[in-house]
């Protein structure tokens, strides 16, 4: 007979995220594959100009993934070989491997140590005669210090990329990230607040990016297949440069047209499970969550990160293993990308001087947070948050 310190909380497992996809969706693409014409066509043409829309830009285009996005727009800016790049180490690695692969040279700023968003002074520090361009991270769906990040990088001569993976729906002021952007990059990898099941947009204030970002998606090509197969078509085209084939599906755009219509009411429910977590994480000893920035913003709930403290008599790992048992799901963003075995061996001389992304590193964990979980499934989540950092927890 189980103890009730052995009987799990929930009888089903509850993911750390799932997308929500509705009848609209999936109507949506059972007519364009009815269609014939699947790949990049007239629905991503639509999807292009609804996230146009929503962000307030001035261009936007869709790519096969933001780490593609974040790929061409290094090489649109003119970064390579001899080149430094200033990041945050609390990111997802393909920011730092984007960085490697034109050929630059990473250089880390530790993050502040409650909001996880990149250090401003630390950037201005990292600054060198090398230094081309900063990528700040809107970690979790919080913006970074964009006043602050457009002023340094306009008095030292550097290009700004926004990695907003995390960011579509997320306000600095009030303006939406990539409003006003130079640059910009999004993703809709399906744990994101919408999903287009893979994908990514790139937003830009720069008619002469946009253009030049649209020959590195497509090989290169001066058309796309749409515009050389459509009946108002040639099928003549130039090879300006040498591009990659990045481009987005009118599959993933039909699924895309609805879930950017639902955007803000998948935010306002991410907000409300977030409020209800707030309320409650603030009562509980050694579980710290993160903090809100000091300036005015919008934070689009993508991540509900917190931190497993010294004092809750539990590690980060045991923490996560806990929540298992009772049946929830938990994720870990991210593992410093300095302390990754590749990094770690190229740029050993990074340990040790980035304070608070190794402190979080150890101890952050990301818990569920998603349009289509109920109250109740929130009250288990706290409740097994609960359970793990008491000492019923501890001895299961």
């Amino acid at each position: 007979m189980e103890t009730p310190a052995q009987k799990s909380i929930r009888e089903e497992f509850l993911p750390f995220s799932r997308p929500t996809i509705g009848d609209e969706e999936i109507n949506e693409v059972v007519e364009t594959l009815r269609s014939g014409w699947i790949t990049t066509g007239a629905r991503t043409q639509k999807f292009e100009e609804a996230c146009r829309a929503y962000v307030g830009a001035e261009h936007a285009l869709a790519v096969s993934s933001a780490t593609a996005g974040l790929h061409i727009a290094l090489l649109a800016l003119g970064i390579g070989p001899g080149d430094e790049v200033i990041a945050p180490s609390i990111t997802f690695a393909a920011t730092i491997n984007v960085i490697e692969m034109v050929g630059a040279t990473p250089v880390f700023a530790d993050v502040d140590r409650d909001t996880l968003l990149i250090d401003c002074d630390a950037v201005e520090s990292a600054i060198s005669a090398r230094t081309k361009a900063v990528i700040p991270v809107h970690y979790a769906g919080q913006p970074a210090d964009m006043a602050r990040l457009e002023e340094i990088c306009r008095r030292h001569g550097l290009a700004l990329l926004e990695d907003a993976a995390h960011a579509i729906g997320t306000r600095y002021g009030d303006r939406n990230v990539g409003a006003d952007s130079r640059i910009a990059v999004f993703s809709f990898h399906p744990i994101k607040n919408m999903t287009t099941g893979e994908g990514g947009l790139i937003t830009t204030s720069s008619a002469e990016l946009a253009d030049r970002l649209r020959l590195y998606r497509f090989h290169g090509m001066s058309k796309d297949a749409w515009k050389r197969y459509d009946k108002e078509g040639t099928p003549h085209y130039d090879i300006v440069l040498p591009g990659y084939k990045y481009n987005f599906m009118d599959i993933q755009a039909a699924i895309g047209i609805h879930q950017v219509a639902k955007l803000e009411s998948f935010i306002e429910r991410r907000s409300e499970i977030a409020r209800r977590y707030d309320a409650a994480f603030g009562g509980i000893d050694g579980i710290s969550p993160l903090k809100a920035a000091p300036y005015p913003a919008r934070h689009a709930r993508h991540l509900y990160v917190v931190r497993i403290e010294d004092r809750a008599g539990v590690s980060r790992d045991d923490f996560i293993r806990l929540l298992g048992r009772n049946n929830v799901g938990t994720g870990i963003h991210f593992t410093a990308i300095h302390l990754q075995p590749y990094y770690r061996n190229k740029y050993p001389h990074w340990e040790g001087r980035l304070p608070n992304s190794e402190w979080n590193s150890a101890r952050i964990v990301s818990l569920p947070i998603y349009p289509l979980m109920s109250d109740s499934d929130a009250e288990d989540v706290i409740a097994a948050c609960r359970l793990a950092v008491g000492s019923e927890g501890r001895q299961a």
